[in-house]
């Protein structure tokens, strides 16, 4: 006899945290829910800076592609390009980690029917569900809510709990989704102040020459010529904080367009827990006589 508890819809494909996750398949050990392994975006920041100066080395000659070299600028251009890879590389793979994180609240965890009530004695067939969809409730950001709110009601019994920790646990992972960019806010901050220190030092390095040529030499002509000098070392100078404040704003901009959808999600994952499980709670005989 069909249990009139199990759906007959067509489930989507269960979810396998070790196969689907980004850095998983990099072979580095995946950061849990959308937060990033500190080595595996290092790594890729070095390949793609690696991949960007192979790129353009061909075309160093040409006024912008040379303008990364270290004939025109010293180092700071290739640290504003390091921390920009290294910035683009966490936020592929916040990305990539929210499309899977998604993908979870397309799994149904408690039955179709409409007379299902979650009670303690059947918090279990909930439990079985997730598994069955999931291999690691604890990686996956609704889910791991589930469990915790489900298990406090397996325990205690109380069904007027749930909701509150449910409450609780979106409140922690807000904060968590926020400490997860604490990195890349530094690099947003950092890249702009590397090119105004490059336009700094360039300025130095100009003014100086002129200096020296002012204090040896007394003709007009050289003069002339050492002037030229200064002004062409200026525009190198300010090269480097045009590329600060590029890559600072195009970062900046990305950011906050990931950030604005991982937010939309985490309410998802509150809508989700409503309709699953909070929908579906009953009071107690117990509770009732409480509130009484």
């Amino acid at each position: 006899m069909p249990d009139r508890n199990r759906s007959t819809r067509p489930e989507a494909e269960p979810l396998s945290w070790a196969r689907d996750d980004i850095e998983q398949q990099l072979m580095f050990r995946g950061g849990r829910f959308t937060r990033v392994n500190s080595w595996c975006s290092f790594t890729l920041a070095v390949l793609m800076t690696g991949v960007f100066y192979a790129v353009l080395f061909p075309f160093h000659g040409n006024w912008i592609a040379g303008s990364f070299f270290f004939d025109r600028n010293r180092e700071t251009p290739a640290c504003i390009v390091f921390l920009s890879c290294w910035s683009i590389a966490i936020l592929g793979l916040k990305w990539s980690k929210l499309r899977m994180q998604r993908r979870s609240l397309q799994l149904a965890v408690v039955p179709d029917d409409p007379e299902f009530v979650l009670t303690p004695q059947n918090v279990d067939e909930v439990f079985h569900r997730m598994h069955e969809r999931v291999d690691d409730t604890r990686q996956f950001v609704v889910f791991h809510r589930i469990t915790s709110a489900l298990s406090n009601l397996r325990n205690l019994g109380r069904v007027t709990d749930v909701g509150d920790i449910l409450r609780a646990q979106a409140e922690t992972d807000e904060s968590a989704m926020e400490t997860s960019y604490s990195l890349l806010q530094g690099f947003v901050w950092a890249i702009p102040v590397l090119g105004f220190i490059g336009t700094v030092e360039g300025l130095s390095v100009a003014i100086g020459g002129f200096g020296g040529v002012l204090a040896s030499s007394s003709d007009f002509e050289q003069i002339k010529l050492a002037l030229r000098g200064v002004t062409g070392g200026l525009s190198t100078a300010f090269e480097t904080t045009l590329h600060g404040l590029v890559a600072a704003l195009a970062i900046q901009l990305t950011q906050t367009g990931l950030k604005k959808g991982e937010e939309e999600f985490l309410d998802d994952c509150s809508e989700y827990c409503s309709k699953q499980i909070v929908s579906r709670l009953r009071l107690m005989p117990f509770e009732l006589r409480g509130d009484e």
